[in-house]
């Protein structure tokens, strides 16, 4: 048989048209072209459109930018906004709210006017559309356009993406307050460029008048109270009566191509719709969750990278060597989307008194243009303003445009990680705040769950996952204890609950080290745990239809409080921690002078951090002030506010202040403790019969000193 023959039922002609082929080629190129340009330091982003360049018709033609590419590139054009909304820090926004909003508008307003300014010149002196010539000098010599196209090109660099923020996390100095300065700022003028685009973009849709205006307004007020009330009720609803994590996958891909329709409804771009949803959705998804790696995974493997090769094939290269033109354009877009952002870095850290090692880090921060540029240079080369004699388009971006911002990027993106890397490494250097913990080579961490019921697993790993520090590499321990008298019944229970806890791990980029333990009984069993594997904190559960006196205090918790001195957390979840909106934390009398005074109180700042929930503390007048010093010394990050509570015997007057959607955090003391109140022994009580209906967690911190032979001093 002939080679041909044997070919003869499959299509190999260029481009490519059978669909399999063109899918299995294209995600070959998402796997190897970073694997390949790792070894340059060439930004990821930058590959994969360089790949779409030699791909596409104006390069090898191997593939033609079919309706398939169509589909993924809007899809992971959306994607890309809403990401960046998503991984928007709304806590430390707050915290430095003054500072990101003063650099926000730096960074929007000086590229803003330098960049209307040169376009302005630039596009009335190079003119270079496509089609009938006489036309396009036409329509490019005409002053409303030249000012829409030069502010719409303004709009470009005004936006930035922190496309820099993973160097910063490696260098460790991701609490240094220019860091939260840059990403609220990033917030600010992020949303008032995409605002500026969503009108130039209205102005090819219709007549500017004042009918226009008004229209524009109310739809764009009536779409933003959606986003604020209507779609927190409803992710909250769905999450808390549905923890399957394919269906809130799929749930949250519904709501951002929704956000991207109403958007289109109320006369703006899908991408503002799409990065709306991803700052409402904002405190649903912890940052260190399962569904914000599966978001991150498919996003990262699919949509974006199909996105970036498909803008790569609408760019031609035979137009940038083809003349100057194309160069001269690039020149002059990479040096004002870099001078305004130095320019507006250097105002912020004048008018704050930064240092230069932070400033730098700001422009670092700031200077990465991606995600916001190619949404808008994309959009822009595909809006039309009319045809030409020939049947071409005329558009807003010319190739020359397109190709140049391909350009910038590239630059932009190196400088980015060049100026961002220096500033971390020499402000890594010089903080003096480092965990001394860390710095002795010591155990940040070592998190115990303790596993007996399917119903509750869930939600202690989810805990437990949000209590552990980001910079700590050990594992979570998860056990199982089967006693000699069940041992047969139980073992295959037992293994099943762990392989599940490290499956839920596992999503969030976290091992479990599974312990199946054989014991008299489960007290020893997780004593004994503590003690061979150096534990810091247990976790344990305790379902939410079960009393608490009941089913856990008595014998039991007693011996196990008293044979050790970690900080034990018992959790009863009612709802998904992710839906909680405060956390309630009652410390008792004399709680500062215990030895985990601090470790609790960093306990509650991570799960306040990650799921966005703001906090209140009631405490005894001297308490209450101790941990005031500790908030401002430690910049807790969130809402906070302080309750005086002297008397733990009016402890049920606090059911007068719980809310559905609170966490209500109990500090609880062991016996003999510095902090114990007799009137501790009443709380099983009080939580059964008058705090059933909210979530709660009784916390034991970490308390007496601990001799060399493992007993308590």
């Amino acid at each position: 048989m002939k080679l041909d023959e044997f070919f003869a039922n499959v299509d190999l002609g260029l481009p490519l048209s059978n669909p399999i082929l063109i899918f299995s080629l294209v995600l070959f190129v998402i796997l190897f072209a970073p694997m390949l340009l790792d070894r340059f330091r060439i930004p990821h982003i930058i590959g994969l459109i360089l790949s779409g360049i030699l791909l596409g018709e104006n390069g090898f033609n191997i593939l033609s930018r079919d309706q398939s590419f169509e589909l993924f590139g809007a899809v992971g054009l959306l994607y890309i906004m809403f990401l960046a909304g998503l991984e928007i820090d709304l806590t430390d926004f707050k915290k430095n709210k003054e500072k990101s909003i003063f650099f926000g508008l730096m960074t929007f307003i000086v590229p803003m006017v330098i960049g209307t300014v040169s376009g302005y010149f630039l596009l009335k002196n190079i003119p270079s559309q496509p089609g009938d010539p006489e036309l396009a000098l036409s329509a490019m010599s005409n002053r409303k356009y030249i000012i829409l196209s030069a502010v719409l090109l303004a709009s470009m660099y005004a936006s930035h993406t922190l496309l820099s923020y993973p160097i910063v996390s490696r260098f460790g100095v991701t609490k240094n307050r220019v860091v939260s300065v840059s990403i609220g700022g990033t917030m600010i003028t992020t949303v008032l460029a995409l605002l500026i685009f969503a009108v130039i973009i209205g102005f090819t849709k219709g007549d500017i008048n004042s009918a226009f205006w008004v229209r524009l307004f109310v739809s764009v007020l009536i779409f933003g109270l959606v986003l604020a009330f209507v779609f927190p009720k409803i992710a909250e609803s769905f999450f808390k009566h549905y923890d399957d994590s394919i269906l809130q996958y799929i749930f949250v891909l519904a709501m951002v191509f929704l956000g991207g329709f109403l958007a289109q409804l109320a006369g703006l771009e899908p991408i503002i719709g799409a990065f709306g949803v991803g700052l409402t959705l904002n405190r649903f998804i912890p940052r260190i969750s399962p569904l914000m790696n599966r978001l991150d995974f498919v996003g990262n493997a699919l949509f974006i990278p199909y996105f970036l090769i498909g803008v790569g094939m609408l760019i031609d290269l035979r137009v940038v060597f083809s003349g100057f033109t194309t160069l001269i354009v690039a020149v002059v877009m990479c040096v004002v989307a870099t001078l305004s952002k130095y320019i507006a870095a250097v105002l912020t850290r004048r008018t704050f008194g930064f240092s230069k090692d932070e400033g730098l880090l700001i422009f670092g921060l700031s200077n990465a243009q991606a995600a916001a540029t190619l949404a808008v240079v994309t959009i822009g080369y595909k809006t039309v303003i009319f045809n030409s004699s020939t049947g071409e388009f005329i558009r807003f971006f010319s190739d020359d445009l397109l190709n140049g911002t391909i350009i910038m990027i590239l630059v932009t993106c190196t400088i980015s990680s060049i100026a961002t890397e220096r500033a971390a490494r020499s402000l890594a250097v010089q903080q003096n705040h480092i965990d001394e913990n860390l710095k002795e080579g010591k155990l940040v961490d070592r998190i115990l769950i303790t596993l007996y019921n399917p119903e509750t697993l869930n939600s202690l790993m989810d805990l437990a996952v949000i209590l552990k520090e980001k910079r700590s590499k050990e594992p979570l321990y998860a056990l199982n204890v089967a006693s000699d008298s069940s041992v047969n019944s139980s073992v295959d229970k037992g293994k099943k609950l762990l392989e599940k806890a490290a499956k839920i791990a596992s999503a969030t980029d976290n091992t479990v080290r599974m312990i199946m333990r054989y014991d008299v009984n489960v007290t020893s069993g997780i004593i004994h745990t503590i003690k061979e594997n150096n534990i810091t904190e247990v976790v344990m559960g305790l379902h939410h239809k079960a009393h608490f006196a009941d089913s856990f205090f008595g014998a039991k918790t007693d011996n196990l409080l008293k044979a050790t001195n970690q900080m034990i957390l018992i959790y009863k979840s009612i709802q998904p921690i992710n839906t909680i909106k405060r956390l309630v934390v009652v410390v008792p009398e004399k709680a500062e002078f215990e030895v985990g005074f601090v470790k609790w109180y960093d306990r509650i700042k991570n799960v306040c951090k990650q799921i966005g929930a703001t906090t209140v503390f009631f405490a005894p007048q001297p308490t209450l002030k101790q941990i005031h010093i500790l908030a401002q010394r430690n910049k807790f990050g969130v809402e906070t506010s302080f309750e005086v509570l002297d008397d733990w015997d009016d402890f049920l007057i606090l059911t007068r202040e719980l809310r559905s959607n609170d966490l209500f955090v109990v500090l609880s003391s062991r016996k003999g403790a510095i902090s114990y109140n007799p009137a501790f022994e009443k709380l099983p009580m009080h939580l059964s019969k008058y705090f059933a209906d909210n979530s709660f967690v009784v916390l034991y911190p970490e308390q007496f000193e601990e001799s060399k032979d493992g007993n308590m001093i």
